[in-house]
Formats: C-alpha cells, structure tokens, sequence
C-alpha cells in the first residue's frame, strides 16, 4: 500500500519503538496483555489465527502479542509522522497478527486511555485495510528499522501462503458442514437430534 505521504523509515522505526517502551511502561499494560490475551475465548474468526500451521491458542497467543504491538506502534508512528494519514498507517500485516491487532483494539477503554495518557493515536480502519501483505514490503523495513531483530515467520506469512492454507482448511471446514471460511453453515438447532441407533 503506497502513500505519497509515508514518513522516512528510519523515522518511523525511532518513534515506534519509543512508543511500544512507553505502552509497555504504562500502569494499564499488564491489563492489556492479559484481557487481550484473553479474547480469543469470546471471538476468533476462521481465517487469522488457524493459517499457522499446527496452531495452538496456549503457544501462540503470546508471541502473536508481541508482534501486534509491536504493528500498532509502527502505525501509530507512522500516523503521527504523516501529519495523520490514515491510509498510510493501516500498514500490511499478515492475517494471524492482525487478528490479534483486532484482539487489542477490542479492549476499548484500556487502549483509550493509553492513547491519552501517551499522546498518540493507534489507528485503525477496516474499510482501508488490504490482505496482500508480502515479505519485503514496508512494514518489513519499518520493522526492522524499530530495532526489533527478525520477525517470527511462522506469524508473518506471505498473503499467497495464507491463501493456500485457507484453501486448505476450507476443504476440512466444508467436510464438518461449515461454509466459506466458516462464515456459514446449515445445522438447524431448533431440529432434533437424528437418533442413532445403536446395535447390541
């Protein structure tokens, strides 16, 4: 996602990091790890956190912690240095990090008063986010720049892996009788169980 408007890289990483020091600084935070940490429990869709391969909630919601905060202090740097440009912020991600992006923005108070206490913005708008996050793009520079060393690969899966893996689990998801993605399915719960019988 291109803007004429993008700060310099190394700008952009200096800030970030500042940012997630601060937000890891902050009274609230160990609220906010552990309610964000705790969301999954009341809403995870089909198509963020189960493209990583073998996925367990108790292995991977920490790391996948780490890394969102880590993308939402890049787009708040990014939207702060930018004089406020959202589309510039709503940088790529892969889709399991940005599952748990949305984990974090759903603690709404938590992340207000953070945002006020911090003086920043931590941006966010579904209507300009795009899924063809790549290896190599901007938010790999800006990533690296923020000090942060590699990126977990195991999270930051190119839009064409993830596609090919939601291929797959859509093959398993149909099989179990749930639509596209599991976003429908035809079981009536107002029907009564068939009774099987069982042979003696």
């Amino acid at each position: 996602m291109a803007s004429r408007s993008m700060p310099a890289v190394a700008d952009v990483g200096r800030r970030a990091a500042e940012i997630l020091d601060r937000m890891r600084a902050h009274p609230a935070y160990d609220r906010l790890h552990g309610s964000s940490m705790k969301y999954s429990s009341c809403w995870a869709t089909f198509t963020g956190y189960p493209a990583i391969s073998r996925w367990s909630l108790e292995r991977d919601a920490g790391p996948l912690l780490v890394e969102a905060l880590r993308v939402l202090a890049l787009k708040a740097a990014v939207f702060e240095l930018s004089g406020g440009d959202e589309q510039a912020a709503e940088l790529l991600v892969p889709a399991p990090v940005d599952e748990m992006i949305h984990a974090v923005l759903a603690q709404f108070t938590l992340m207000s008063r953070m945002q006020a206490d911090l003086g920043v913005v931590f941006p966010h708008a579904t209507e300009l986010e795009e899924f063809t996050y790549t290896r190599g793009c901007v938010t790999d520079a800006l990533y690296a720049a923020a000090g942060w060393g590699e990126q977990r690969l195991r999270y930051w899966l190119d839009s064409a892996e993830v596609t090919r893996r939601l291929n797959l689990l859509n093959a398993h998801y149909q099989a179990a009788g749930l639509g596209r993605d599991g976003r429908s399915h035809d079981f009536d719960f107002d029907q009564p169980e068939p009774v099987v019988a069982v042979s003696g």
